[in-house]
């Protein structure tokens, strides 16, 4: 039976306080080993992609929505904790409006060269710091047949608490590891086959119309910081750098709408 809280300060649910902080959710969630899936859509993709629950915390009223799950994670001996709104929103920092929480096992990741060993189109995260954008480009490499997602050592959590949210649990379709040393890594893509597009405002840049009429077989496109674009020595590194046209007297698009734009153009359809 789901075990009631009254007690925002429990220690049996810690794993939800403080859910706003960010930087000790970045600090806690790694180390722990954990990541935190929000709504009954993004826990059922976790549970669906193998994910493991280590614990669930819901409204009582979500109880029968995710009878089945409820009873799927109690079988395996996972608790499922249920409180009053006020006891949840003084516990995590904000009122729950998806209804329910479930504390993840964080998934071990694999070797890039695992990963991309039968990828053809695959998206590079250079130092993107906002989890709206990282969940954002998510989305769409699952939506437009993108095969998988490197981030690089300074980018933002994947499976932090707002990029699953806004990818709506399109992180756990999308297969996807950290790649490190960059942009040194650039050099071992191209050795194995990889052709490495920059997206970048620069002087030698082809048109991104002139990229879809040749693309390679293997391509990682490779999209930067929020503001900074992408580091020199990143396009240094590319075999190509590509524009967007753009009309309006506008020279750029936010990071999560170029990566659509460009995945679009390029994914490998029937």
């Amino acid at each position: 039976m789901p075990i009631t809280i009254d007690d925002p300060t429990d220690e049996r649910v810690r794993d939800y306080f403080a859910l706003t902080d960010v930087a000790l959710r970045r600090m806690l969630e790694p180390r722990e080993g954990l990541y935190l899936a929000e709504s009954e859509k993004v826990i059922r993709r976790a549970l669906a992609a193998g994910h493991r629950p280590r614990s669930l915390l819901m409204g009582e009223r979500w109880l029968s929505d995710l009878a089945d799950v409820v009873e799927q994670v109690e079988a395996d001996g996972v608790p499922v904790y249920v409180a009053e709104a006020s006891v949840i929103e003084a516990m995590t920092g904000f009122h729950l409006h998806r209804g329910a929480l479930a504390s993840m096992h964080r998934p071990m990741l694999v070797p890039p060269a695992d990963l991309l060993r039968d990828a053809r189109r695959v998206v590079v995260l250079e130092d993107i710091v906002d989890h709206t954008n990282v969940g954002a480009v998510f989305r769409s490499a699952a939506a437009l047949g993108y095969d998988a997602v490197l981030v690089t050592p300074r980018c933002a959590d994947p499976l932090y608490r707002r990029a699953v949210r806004v990818s709506m649990g399109t992180v756990f379709q999308v297969p996807w590891t950290r790649v490190d040393p960059w942009p040194g890594s650039v050099a071992e893509l191209r050795e194995h086959g990889w052709t490495v597009a920059a997206l970048a405002l620069d002087d030698r840049s082809i048109s991104l119309r002139e990229l879809e009429t040749r693309a390679p077989e293997r391509l990682a496109l490779v999209l930067g910081a929020e503001g900074d674009g992408l580091s020199q020595r990143t396009v240094a590194a590319c075999d190509l750098v590509v524009r967007i046209p753009m009309a309006g007297g506008v020279d750029s698009l936010n990071v999560a709408a170029a990566s659509a734009v460009a995945m679009w153009a390029t994914a490998e359809r029937p």
